[in-house]
């Protein structure tokens, strides 16, 4: 892979975060986010229930668990760079494949290849804050890179109700078609873009250095794999309920709301343009009032978004459902990536982080598959939203066990 290096007058480390963006642009924001508005037009034409749609967005979080569970020697063998990259092609390859699909099995074992893909390329990304910012900058850092998938979702909630209409029944093949499409440019960009840390270029990290004797990661005096569990329940929780939501909201919105394609769409979109801001906001906020508060907050945002899309009020508490669900969409993983790196040191950011993650593809493997098979026994999805605020207002309770970290300020 070529070592040329693009020319910015910037430190690098915004270059970095910048492919940072692009990444989760297309490995999590097209890949997963878009099943959401693809799902209707899929299920009309392929004639699956809801239980068998489900299933396939299960299988990509299965696929993703695998790789969380090969990426931490991956990396080692290959460094961030080439993972992500390969992570990405896989991707694109798979996703145009789905376009051209028509058998269950196919398309569960495609979609669960896009999920490894994923996670080849995600953890690296998110791994590569810890390298290149120091801890006054992590969670800006990640939340401005998280912001990636906020972008995607704004352009496939407009994107796919135009191709549906344009193309009839065929829409969601050209969908996949077209994104796949835009994830094989990213993996180019991505391959030119990304070097593994800022000693390849003889850089130091962004961020004001720590005083001496501050730098001993909480994970030393909290008890390391204590806290490594504290944090994997954490993020466990919110991978088995955000992805409920993701994956069945615009459903909810046109089969149990009424509403069309194109103004579901709109709705979902909100989605997208607020959650460009969750990772950065709540980053921030984090960098600020301390990695457990923050955590909390948004877990509290969370639960009131479950508990309404459930409520049955009607389409007022739905759109803000929606929105509440923008605000912190991703927060959650861009407070979880600084905080390992505060928590655990530099040295072992990279293995823990994808321990952790572990629990968040664990939690995404069983929430939409348990959520579609409910909703086809009960008829609404009412339950499983309702379910979902109860696990995230205990979450919010329990981040109270986590240890104080320093806060930073400025």
């Amino acid at each position: 892979m070529s070592r040329r290096t693009p020319r910015f007058s910037a430190h690098y480390g915004w270059t970095i975060v910048l492919a940072g963006y692009l990444t989760l642009f297309a490995c999590l924001g097209l890949a997963r986010f878009a099943y959401g508005m693809l799902l209707p037009g899929m299920r009309a034409d392929l004639g699956f229930g809801y239980d068998r749609m489900g299933l396939i967005s299960t299988g990509n979080f299965v696929g993703y668990l695998v790789s969380v569970a090969l990426v931490p020697r991956l990396l080692h063998q290959f460094r961030p760079r080439i993972t992500i990259t390969a992570g990405l092609a896989l991707i694109a390859a798979c996703m145009l494949a789905v376009g051209a699909s028509r058998d269950f099995a196919v398309i569960l074992c495609l979609y669960a290849l896009v999920g490894f893909g994923s996670g080849l390329a995600n953890i690296p990304a998110m791994v590569l804050v810890s390298h290149w910012f120091r801890r006054s900058h992590r969670g800006r850092a990640a939340g401005l890179m998280i912001a990636g998938n906020g972008s995607a979702i704004i352009l496939t909630g407009f994107l796919v109700p135009l191709l549906n209409r344009a193309f009839g029944a065929a829409g969601w093949r050209v969908g996949w078609l077209v994104l796949g499409g835009i994830a094989a440019l990213i993996a180019l960009l991505a391959a030119w873009l990304l070097r593994n840390t800022p000693s390849e270029l003889g850089l130091e990290p962004v961020g004001r250095p720590e005083p001496a004797g501050a730098g001993r990661p909480a994970a030393e005096k909290a008890g390391g794999g204590l806290l490594l569990l504290k944090l994997g329940g954490l993020y466990l929780v919110f991978g088995a309920t955000y992805m409920v939501y993701g994956t069945f909201i615009v459903s909810s919105m046109v089969e149990e709301y009424g509403l069309s394609e194109t103004k579901a769409g709109f709705f979902w979109s909100w989605v997208g343009l607020l959650s460009i801001f969750s990772g950065i906001l709540f980053g921030v906020l984090s960098d600020r009032i301390g990695r457990r508060a923050g955590l909390a907050a948004v877990f509290l945002v969370q639960s009131c978004a479950y508990l309404l899309a459930g409520s049955g009020l009607g389409t007022p508490a739905l759109f803000l459902s929606v929105l509440l669900y923008g605000l912190a969409a991703f927060a959650i993983p861009t407070i979880m990536a600084a905080a390992v790196g505060d928590y655990f040191g530099l040295q072992r950011a990279a293995k823990v982080f994808s321990l952790v993650t572990f629990f968040f593809a664990a939690g995404q493997t069983v929430g939409p598959g348990s959520a579609g098979v409910l909703a086809d026994h009960l008829g609404s999805f009412a339950p499983a939203y309702l379910a979902s605020a109860g696990l995230t207002g205990l979450a919010m309770v329990l981040c109270r066990l986590l240890p104080a970290a320093r806060k930073t300020v400025g």
